[in-house]
C-alpha cells in the first residue's frame, strides 16, 4: 500500500511542539546542575541529600518510562505527551516551593514522572513519523536540543541563583510558563493516528517491583560505609531484599501478557547490546557530569554562572557531534561505526578527566569535556535509534522506552555510587587535612555544602578535598564506558530502513534472535490492531507506507 509520506514542512512542524518540551525536560535538570550547590547550601542539606535531588528524579523517570511507553503503544501519544507535561509543571511548582532538602526530593521524585513521560514519548513520536532512514537527519535536531538545553541550562540556573531579586527557586518556576507555551504548540501542530489494541493491560505490577528493588539498592548505596559497614546485618537485608524484588520482577516480565520490558524485543541481538551499551553511557554520562558543577565551584571557588560557562565545551561537544553524525548516518545508513566512535571516544574523555585535581588547568578540563560531550552526541540518540530500527512500528513505543529506561536506570545507579564515592573520598580527604592543621571537625565540615558558614582556611580545605575527589569518579566513570565499547563493538552492522514500519523482507532478514515470533507477530498485528482516529489525525496508512 503506498501513502503519500509527510512533507519536510510538516515533519518540522509537528517536530517544535515535541522539541520545545524535550528542551524543558533536558533544562529542568541542567538548569539544577550548576545551581544545586547553592540550593543545598540554601536549604542546610549534605552532600548526601546533593545526590538524592538528582537521584529522585531520574528514579521516578526510570521508573515510569516504561509504563509511558507502553501506553503509547495503546493510546494517543498526543494526549500522553500532554498529561507528561501538566504532571512535570505541577513537580516543577513544588520544587520551587519546597523550604527542607527532603521536600526538594520529594517533589523532585514527582517532577521525575512528567519528565520520563516526555523524554519516552518524544522519541516515540518522532518515530511513528519518521523512517529510521530520514530519522538520523532529524536526530541531529534533537541533539541540537539538548546542547541548547545542556548548554543554556547550567548558565541560566548560574544567572538565577545570582541574581539578588530571583532566588533559587525560579530555577524551578522558569520552565512552567514555556512547558505551557509547549503544550500550546502540541495542541495546534501534533495530529497523529490514535491505533488501540483491545483487551491489554499496562504491567503496573512489574514497573512496581523493578522501582522498588532499584530504590533499596541505591538506598543501600548512599548509606552504606557511612551509617552501617559494608559486612553488616543491613547489607545482607537491603542487598537481598533488592536482588529478591528484582529478580521476582523478571518472573512477573516473564509471564504477563503485556511486560512493562518487553522479554521478546529484550532478547533481539540489537536491542540487547544497545540495552547495555545504554546502562553504560547512562551511567558514565549522568554519574560523571552531574558533579562537574560541584567540581567548578567547591572544587575551584568558581560562581554559579562561572561554572555554567565552563562546561560549553561538552555541551558543544554534544551540539556538533550529534548534528554531523546524524547527517552522516542518513547518508550513509550505517549506524554502528558511530556508535562504536562515540563510545571509545567518550572512554577517552573520561579518561582525561580522571586526572583533576584542585588546580588541574582549565584548557585541559575543557579538552576533556569536549571529548566527553563528542561520545555521549554519538551514541545516546543513535542507540535508540538502532533498537527503532529492529521493531514493528506497533512496539515502537515499547522497544525506544526500554533503551530510554535502562539508560535513565544506568544514570540513577551512576549518579548514585559516584555521589556515594565522592561523599566518602572528600570525607577521608578533608579529614586527612584538618588533622594535618590541628582541627578536629572534618566530618561536619565535609556534611555541609554551605562553605558561607565556614572560617575561610577551613574552606579552603574543604575545596582541595572537593577537587581533589572528583578525578577518581571520572576513573570509574570511564572503567563503567569500556563496557559500552564491548556491547558497540558486538553490535552486528546493519542497513537503516527507510519505511516507518516493517517490511515482510525486513522481517526475513532482520537481526532478531526470535524471528519467528517477529513474523508471528507482523502477521496478527492487523487483527490486534485498529486505527481510531481523532477529527484532525491523519491517516494511519499515511504513518506504516
Amino acid at each position: 500500500m503506498s501513502a503519500k509520506p509527510m512533507t519536510h514542512r510538516q515533519i518540522m512542524e509537528a517536530l517544535s511542539g515535541l522539541l520545545l518540551v524535550l528542551f524543558v525536560a533536558m533544562a529542568s535538570s541542567t538548569i539544577v546542575s550548576t545551581a544545586l550547590p547553592k540550593i543545598i547550601g540554601a536549604l542546610d542539606g549534605s552532600q548526601s541529600q546533593y545526590t538524592w535531588v538528582v537521584t529522585a528524579s531520574l528514579l521516578t523517570a526510570t521508573a515510569s518510562t516504561p509504563i509511558w511507553g507502553k501506553l503509547a503503544d495503546l493510546y494517543s501519544k498526543k494526549l500522553l505527551v500532554q498529561i507528561s507535561i501538566v504532571v512535570f509543571v505541577l513537580g516543577s511548582i513544588v520544587a520551587g516551593m519546597s523550604q527542607t532538602a527532603g521536600q526538594l526530593i520529594a517533589a523532585r521524585a514527582f517532577q521525575g514522572l512528567g519528565m520520563g513521560g516526555v523524554q519516552a514519548l518524544v522519541q516515540v513520536t518522532i518515530a511513528a513519523m519518521i523512517p529510521p532512514r530520514e530519522r538520523g537527519r532529524y536526530n541531529g535536531y534533537l541533539g541540537g536540543v539538548m546542547a541548547l538545553a545542556t548548554v543554556g541550562g547550567p548558565l541560566l540556573g548560574g544567572l538565577i541563583v545570582d541574581t539578588s531579586w530571583l532566588g533559587w527557586r525560579w530555577c524551578f518556576y522558569i520552565g512552567v510558563p514555556i512547558a505551557v507555551i509547549a503544550l500550546v504548540v502540541l495542541q495546534k501542530t501534533l495530529n497523529l493516528a490514535v491505533i488501540r489494541r483491545e483487551n491489554v493491560k499496562v504491567d503496573y505490577v512489574g514497573a512496581a517491583l523493578i522501582a522498588l528493588g532499584v530504590s533499596t539498592l541505591l538506598i543501600w548505596v548512599s548509606f552504606v560505609d557511612s551509617s552501617f559497614a559494608w559486612l553488616s546485618w543491613q547489607t545482607y537485608a537491603m542487598v537481598g531484599a533488592g536482588l529478591g524484588i528484582l529478580a521476582l520482577a523478571v518472573w512477573v516480565e516473564t509471564r504477563v501478557a503485556e511486560p512493562v520490558v518487553p522479554i521478546q524485543i529484550v532478547k533481539q541481538r540489537t536491542t540487547a547490546l544497545s540495552i547495555i551499551a545504554s546502562l553504560a553511557v547512562g551511567m558514565a554520562m549522568f554519574g560523571g557530569s552531574v558533579f562537574l558543577g560541584q567540581y567548578f565551584q567547591i572544587g575551584r571557588g568558581y560562581s554559579p554562572t562561572e561554572a555554567g560557562l565552563l562546561t560549553i565545551p561538552m555541551m558543544a561537544g554534544v551540539l556538533l557531534s550529534s548534528t554531523v553524525a546524524g547527517r552522516l548516518i542518513s547518508i550513509s545508513g550505517r549506524i554502528k561505526p558511530y556508535i562504536v566512535a562515540g563510545t571509545l571516544i567518550l572512554v577517552g574523555g573520561f579518561a582525561g578527566l580522571s586526572f583533576l585535581d584542585h588546580d588541574t588547568s582549565l584548557w585541559y578540563v575543557g579538552g576533556a569535556m569536549a571529548l566527553v560531550g563528542i561520545g555521549v552526541g554519538m551514541t545516546m540518540q543513535n542507540l535508540v535509534l538502532a533498537v527503532q530500527n529492529t521493531v514493528a512500528l506497533k512496539d515502537i513505543g515499547a522497544a525506544s522506552a526500554t533503551v530510554a529506561f535502562f539508560r535513565s536506570l544506568g544514570g540513577t545507579i551512576g549518579v548514585s555510587v559516584l555521589g556515594a564515592v565522592l561523599a566518602h573520598r572528600v570525607t577521608d580527604n578533608l579529614t586527612h587535612e584538618l588533622a594535618a592543621a590541628g582541627v578536629q571537625s572534618g566530618g561536619s565540615a565535609a556534611s555541609s555544602l554551605n562553605l558561607s558558614a565556614l572560617p575561610a582556611a577551613i574552606q579552603h580545605l574543604v575545596r582541595v578535598a572537593y577537587g581533589d575527589a572528583t578525578g577518581h569518579i571520572f576513573l570509574i566513570s570511564a572503567v563503567i564506558a569500556v563496557v559500552g565499547v564491548i556491547a558497540a563493538l558486538l553490535m552486528k552492522p546493519a542497513a537503516l530502513r527507510s519505511t516507518v514500519d516493517l517490511t515482510t523482507a525486513d522481517v526475513t532478514t532482520a537481526n532478531v534472535a526470535t524471528a519467528d515470533l517477529a513474523t508471528t507477530d507482523l502477521a496478527t498485528a492487523p487483527q490486534q490492531a485498529s486505527a481510531d482516529e481523532d477529527e484532525d489525525a491523519i491517516p494511519a496508512e499515511a504513518l506504516a507506507r
